[in-house]
């Protein structure tokens, strides 16, 4: 059974896309199969291309929900008296939001002008559907009185608040500024948001006095200015402006300068996301900018007003700065017009602005309270591990786990902002190894700040003890301390032996060194867990249904029939403790008995040997791969397995297919895979790699702890 949440607007600019997305993301962070439906569109006064909501939905999610009927064709029939017939087509979109979902959100219509009849209509497709009604409002400059009583006017079109098929409230927007009329206002006057308070408790407050226990405010999503900055693109075509320099025009503007004053006043409001209004004729202050954006402040552009465009020498002393990406834009109107053009922008996320757009469906979800979702859950058989919920378990076993992570690799500015957001999301304790004034630098190129509470080490110095250590423990092997010292001047090593004696937890590395060079060290310092043969690695693929596990392909050149059988107990394990249902395929180019050779006796016996090591596990093989996931194919092929056509673990007979394998998954559908991650050592160390963006870097950080916290744990004797 699919359960329909109709979610619903108290007004106009209350965010309702965005909060109906932000809820497919919560659910499906939980592992519930969740659809989504804009069953009528409605085109915004500026909007010109496709409808906004299918196409935003289809760019931050991996759903493809169905086209919308036209708001024409919907009038058409409401004006024809054809009303039964649109709740048709209406049905028809659901059903087809609705495979493969447990739950499917969809988001209703606006009263406006042009189309008052919205709170009508949503009644009668809420009705058709059967759904579930959330209420989305924005307070502006009401009280919490005001708000609960707007909110309970709505719900009389869906049969009250007090109605079996209400759920709740969300509040979006809290303590956002306003103008007069109760409307988010373009305020860009501060590059911070406002520390204060809040008025969160306030509207949690009175809504539980006024409403039953059945119909619960589900969430307050605060204001946040990053989440409203547009680009300096979308700023340019607001206003018409020209371009002088292209530079980068992704930059986010989160706050505006006016060069109005001297250059002493004006220079020190020259900061990171900041665009800088300057008269045209201000040679002075256009080179002072672009001295600081030589010196890596990365201002986000400068806009020259009235028509006046730079002496072609001043242009050409600007030539440095422009190379570091800064857009120079031109209009023709004066810097006081080009102010008073801001309050008339367009805050709504564009189309194809996919950054800005998950950033706020991120916040949505995570101030989103999931706790009605229990009853929705009793229909779901199995759940189905998707990559928001596989990213989300992630960081949140890893912010249990609080463990220390050293990042050798720390003047890499990925790195950097890799330990910053960790940092800030509370998933590890990160330990930068570094130059700490070069780490600052980078950071504030970047409009970062490291915190002070982020430990960084100098490894200029190298302590007697790591000498000592080393020598104790490869000593048999010819080392001595004048060797060690010198290996030591290596990050990675010194970061080994750092976790080889207990100061960190685990160890990431790989953004500028090879694999060979983060690996080597641990198998020398750390060595592999008790029992444990080889070590072996997997990557966690995230396509777009789910999370599979493939192994191993990046560390094992030709594995046995013995090794083969390690790395797929390994693995099967792996899966386990991150949460996916292990179902372990041996891949072969024949499934079954239908091939011979070498290559596939090599699986056969794997297989033999896996699973008289662990009856308990479901290993099926040789397989192919179309056979081990497409379901028409394993009836035809492997009708008796338990595994075809439903696996989770894949794994390769070799290096050479596994790499090739995941690389052409990974480019060719542009999915997103989490590894290396290493099996069998006794303590975590893990390999990025060099191409990885700051996204890898954080999530690996999180499954490193994770496998620090598990690694104590055997360690304690707990299994």
């Amino acid at each position: 059974m699919t359960i329909p949440i109709f979610v619903v607007a108290t007004e106009q600019r209350v965010g309702l896309t965005t909060v109906a997305l932000g809820l497919v993301h919560a659910l499906d962070r939980q592992g519930i199969p969740v659809g989504f439906c804009k069953p009528i569109s409605q085109p915004h006064a500026t909007d010109t291309g496709p409808e906004r909501s299918t196409r935003l939905a289809r760019t931050v999610t991996s759903l493809l929900p169905p086209e919308p009927i036209p708001v024409s064709e919907a009038e058409n029939l409401l004006g024809h008296d054809r009303e039964n017939v649109l709740l048709e087509e209406v049905i028809t979109r659901y059903e087809q939001a609705a495979q493969n979902a447990s739950v499917v959100i969809v988001e209703g219509l606006v009263d406006t002008e042009e189309q008052p009849y919205g709170t009508h209509l949503n009644a009668k497709m809420a009705l058709s559907l059967g759904a579930r009604i959330i209420i989305v409002a924005a307070p502006g400059h009401d009280t919490p009185r005001q708000v609960a009583d707007t909110v309970e006017v709505v719900a009389q079109a869906y049969g009250g608040i007090r109605h079996q098929r209400m759920l709740g409230c969300i509040l979006n927007l809290l303590d956002a500024p306003v103008d007069p009329t109760g409307h988010i206002r373009f305020d860009f006057s501060r590059a911070v948001d406002n520390d204060g308070p809040g008025h969160e408790v306030e509207f949690r407050t009175e809504c539980t006095r006024r409403w039953p226990e059945t119909f619960k405010l589900l969430g307050c999503i605060p204001w946040q200015r990053d989440l409203i900055a547009p680009r300096v693109q979308d700023i340019m075509h607001m206003i018409g402006a020209q371009v002088l320099n292209e530079g980068y025009l992704g930059r986010r503007v989160t706050h505006v300068v006016l060069g109005a004053p001297t250059l002493v006043n004006t220079c020190q409001e020259f900061r990171a996301g900041a665009m800088v209004i300057v008269p045209g004729d201000r040679d002075d202050l256009l080179l002072a900018i672009c001295m600081a954006a030589m010196s890596g402040t990365q201002v986000a552009a400068v806009l020259l007003t009235g028509g006046f465009k730079p002496d072609p020498r001043i242009w050409k002393l600007c030539g440095a700065a422009f190379d570091t990406g800064l857009p120079v834009l031109t209009v023709p109107y004066t810097a006081l017009q080009a102010v008073l053009y801001l309050p008339y922008l367009n805050l709504e996320v564009p189309l194809d602005d996919r950054g800005r757009m998950s950033q706020a469906v991120e916040a949505v979800a995570s101030h989103i309270s999931l706790d009605w979702k229990e009853p929705l859950l009793s229909t779901i058989d199995e759940r189905r591990l998707s990559p928001p919920a596989f990213r989300h378990m992630l960081v949140e076993r890893a912010r249990r786990a609080s463990k220390r992570i050293i990042l050798p690799e720390g003047n890499e500015p990925r790195t950097i902002e890799a330990a910053i957001i960790c940092h800030q999301r509370g998933i590890a304790h990160c330990i930068l190894m570094g130059d700490a004034g070069r780490m600052h630098r980078l950071s504030a190129r970047r409009g970062l700040s490291i915190p002070s509470d982020i430990v960084i080490i100098d490894p200029a110095h190298i302590e007697q003890r790591y000498i000592d250590a080393m020598v104790e423990l490869r000593g048999h092997k010819g080392l001595n301390a004048g060797l060690a010292e010198e290996q030591l001047h290596d990050t990675v090593v010194l970061g080994t032996m750092m976790l080889q004696l207990g100061e960190v937890d685990g160890l990431v590395s790989g953004a500028v060194h090879t694999t060979a060079n983060t690996i080597r060290p641990a198998l020398q310092l750390i060595r592999t867990a008790p029992d444990v043969k080889l070590v072996s690695s997997i990557f966690f693929m995230c396509l777009p249904e789910q999370v599979l596990v493939y192994g191993d392909c990046a560390i094992n050149i030709n594995p046995n029939a013995e090794e083969l059988a390690d790395i797929a107990i390994q693995s099967a394990d792996s899966a386990e403790a991150f949460g996916i249902t292990p179902r372990v395929a041996m891949l072969s180019y024949s499934t079954g008995a239908s091939g011979s050779g070498s290559d596939v006796e090599k699986v056969k016996e794997a297989t033999r040997i896996a699973r008289e090591r662990r009856p308990d596990l479901l290993i099926d093989g040789p397989l192919q791969y179309d056979a081990a996931t497409i379901k028409a194919v394993a009836e035809s092929k492997a009708p008796d397995s338990q595994v075809a056509g439903r696996a989770t673990v894949f794994i390769f007979p070799d290096l050479n297919t596994g790499n090739t394998t995941y690389k052409a998954v990974q480019r060719s559908a542009d999915v997103i895979s989490i590894g290396p991650m290493l099996q069998g050592m006794r303590k975590p160390v893990n390999d990025l790699s060099r191409g990885a963006m700051v996204e890898d870097i954080v999530f690996t950080i999180a499954l490193t702890a994770i496998q620090a916290e598990q690694a104590a744990a055997r360690e304690r004797g707990v299994r």
